[in-house]
Parts: structure tokens; sequence; C-alpha cells
């Protein structure tokens, strides 16, 4: 069985297209899982707490 050129491009378009769309779900469903609510508005919030600004 030979793997030519375009045989490669073929199989790594279609796969790599599934592997992208499965990661993208992956990463949306991480991140509105209800239990990581908590962790991402501390997170956000976070970030206002701090008086950090340039020079102090």
């Amino acid at each position: 069985m030979g793997f030519d050129h375009q045989t490669f491009v073929a199989f790594a378009k279609s796969w790599g297209l599934f592997y992208l769309i499965a990661l993208a779900i992956g990463v949306l469903i991480y991140a509105f899982w209800p239990s990581n609510r908590k962790r991402f508005d501390r997170a956000k919030k976070s970030i206002l707490d701090k008086d950090d600004r340039p020079g102090d």
C-alpha cells in the first residue's frame, strides 16, 4: 500500500479537521461546565482586586 503526496494531504485534511472540531468542543465543554463557574468567576474578579500600576 503506497502513500503518495495527495493521499497523505487528503488524510491530513480530513482527520485534522475532525481533531480541531473535537478539540474546540472539548474546550467549550470545559469552559461552560457548571463546576468551573467559581474558578472562572474568581479569575475574572482577581484581575481587578490588585492595584497594580506601572511604576508602583
